[in-house]
Parts: structure tokens; C-alpha cells; sequence
């Protein structure tokens, strides 16, 4: 199967998938108990048929299964609608604070991919001696640490006690200004450290294997130096695994960054979540959760296309 074949009917069989994640997105929405009205008529005055008239406005009084086809015909046009309690639109609402959002995980992306291979390598190659021990107990340390948990010591030590960093970055300090580097040091490292622990285990293993194998010791047979065996055909050939994890990892920094958001009041699209959960705010939080999935649909569907690049051997 050529690449635009199999590229064609991947896409094909991701639409009963996100059809799937809008069913799902919804109804687990509709499952939330309370109303966005509720939390509306706590901070106005009640007057006769205020509720009934927001209910309307809303299409909250419709059916459950024309609440859905009107959310979803709106959704194919990328038309998420008005925030019930900002009255902003939620598609302004979500870029606004994406740009924050996005840096954040590319950071903490970033860490966990800086750090977890070139450890991972590391410890292959020393497989058995101290290095590989110190390795390996510190990648279950950062598998086992909470993210929160980890993100408040750093704000104790590093924010609070010793003030090298600061946290909250002020409204008008650019996503990429040098400046915001003060204040994406401590989230990314909070949010990159266990997937860079799990990478640097997947990594050592892979390659521990691959150490083993029979063209390995016919490189070095052949007078090829250890860095050009260990660089150009170990590690190459043990990405495949270590990219299909990092896929997976992309899916737990999404959802990560909704809880060091919090932690570290950073203004992204994760506190935005949260708020909307709080408010009952639908159109917002169904919105966000359908971004999410579909973000983590299309970077598994970038990490099989990678998988031919890294090994020729794979055929579409």
C-alpha cells in the first residue's frame, strides 16, 4: 500500500472515531449534574419565566438528541458558539489562551524527549554498571512523583523561599519573548518529568535489545566506530517504540497541563477547562474536550507515519 493510500484510509476511519468522540463528548457533558442556568440565576434576580427564557435561549429545552445535532452541525463549521457565562465566543475564548497552552506542552514535550533518549541511550550502553542503576531509580522516582505534588515543591523551593523564578507571567508579556523563560522553567519541568522518565526506560530497553542482535556485532566486525553503530543503527532502529510512546505521552502532557495549569495559575486553555466545569459552562467544555481528542487522534496518526522514516523496512 502506497503512502496516499494508506494515508487516505486513515483519515477515512478517523471519522466514525470522531464522530464517536462528539457522541461521547456530549453526553458525558449532559451527565454533569447541575445546569448552567443554576449557576446564571445564583448572581441575577429571579423574576417569573427567567429560567424558561434562558433554557430557550440556549436550547436547553429541546430534546437531548436536537441539543446534540444542533451543538454538532455548528461543530463541522467550526462554530462552538457563545460561552453561557461570558456571552464571548467560546472559538475567541479557546485561542486566546492556546498560544499559552501550547507552549507550555511543547516545553514539557521538549524536556521529556531532551532528557528521556539521551539518558535512555546512556544507560543502554553502560547496561549493568552504576550508571544504569542511578538511571533507573531515578525514571521510577519520576514515573511515581504526582506531577501536583512535584509542581508545589518546586514553587516552594525554587518561587517561594530561594525567588528564581516567577510564576504567573503578566498579560503583556509575549509567548515567545526571552522573558517568559523565568516563567516556563518550573511548569515544564513539572510537566516533563515523568514522561521523560518512562521514555528513558522504553529507550534503554529498546536499545539494550537491539545491542544484541546479529548486524550490531557485524558493524563493529566491520571497523565501524561504537558512536556511529550506537547513533546511526542502534538508536534509529529502536525509535519505533520510543515514537509510539511518545505519541501516547503527547495525550498525558494534554491532560497534565490541565492540572499544572492549576497549579501554577498559568492562564491556558486548562484553567479555562476547569472553569467551565465549574460554571457548567457546555459550549466551553465541550469545545475544549473535542480539541483534546482530536489533537491526540491526529499526533498518533503523525507517529505512524513516522514509523517508515525510521525503519525502512515498514511498508505502508
Amino acid at each position: 500500500m502506497s503512502l496516499q493510500r494508506y494515508l487516505i484510509k486513515r483519515l477515512l476511519v478517523m471519522i466514525p472515531v470522531l464522530f464517536g468522540v462528539t457522541v461521547l463528548t456530549f453526553s458525558l457533558t449532559k451527565m454533569l449534574p447541575g445546569s448552567p442556568v443554576d449557576y446564571i440565576l445564583q448572581f441575577q434576580e429571579t423574576t417569573p419565566g427567567l429560567r424558561e427564557q434562558l433554557e430557550a435561549q440556549y436550547n436547553l429545552n429541546e430534546p437531548i438528541y436536537v441539543q446534540y445535532w444542533l451543538w454538532l452541525r455548528d461543530a463541522m463549521m467550526l462554530d462552538f458558539g457563545q460561552s453561557i457565562i461570558s456571552d464571548r465566543s467560546v472559538s475567541d475564548a479557546i485561542v486566546g489562551r492556546l498560544p499559552k497552552t501550547l507552549l507550555l506542552g511543547g516545553a514539557g514535550f521538549a524536556i521529556a524527549i531532551c532528557i528521556g533518549i539521551p539518558l535512555g541511550v546512556l544507560a543502554a550502553v553502560n547496561n549493568g554498571n552504576t550508571i544504569d542503576e542511578v538511571s533507573r531509580v531515578g525514571a521510577l522516582l519520576g514515573i511515581a512523583t504526582p506531577n501536583f505534588w512535584l509542581g508545589l515543591m518546586l514553587l516552594l523551593v525554587f518561587s517561594v523561599q530561594l525567588g528564581f523564578f516567577r510564576v504567573i507571567p503578566p498579560a503583556d508579556v509575549g509567548v515567545l519573548s526571552p522573558a517568559m523563560l523565568k516563567f516556563i522553567i518550573l511548569p515544564a519541568i513539572t510537566l516533563g518529568t515523568a514522561s521523560s522518565a518512562l521514555i528513558m526506560r522504553l529507550t534503554r530497553s529498546s536499545m539494550v535489545e537491539e545491542l544484541n542482535k546479529d548486524y550490531v556485532r557485524t558493524a563493529r566486525a566491520k571497523g565501524l566506530s561504537e558512536r556511529t553503530v550506537i547513533v546511526k543503527h542502534v538508536l534509529r532502529n529502536s525509535m519505533v517504540s520510543v515514537v509510539t510512546v511518545a505519541a501516547i505521552q503527547v495525550a498525558f502532557i494534554v491532560n497534565g497541563s490541565v492540572v499544572i495549569e492549576q497549579v501554577f495559575s498559568w492562564p491556558g486553555v486548562g484553567r479555562l477547562l476547569i472553569d467551565a466545569i465549574t460554571q457548567r459552562d457546555f459550549p466551553v467544555l465541550q469545545a475544549i474536550v473535542l480539541m483534546i481528542a482530536v489533537t491526540i487522534v491526529f499526533v498518533n496518526l503523525i507517529a505512524d507515519l513516522l514509523y517508515s522514516w525510521l525503519d525502512p523496512r515498514i511498508r505502508y
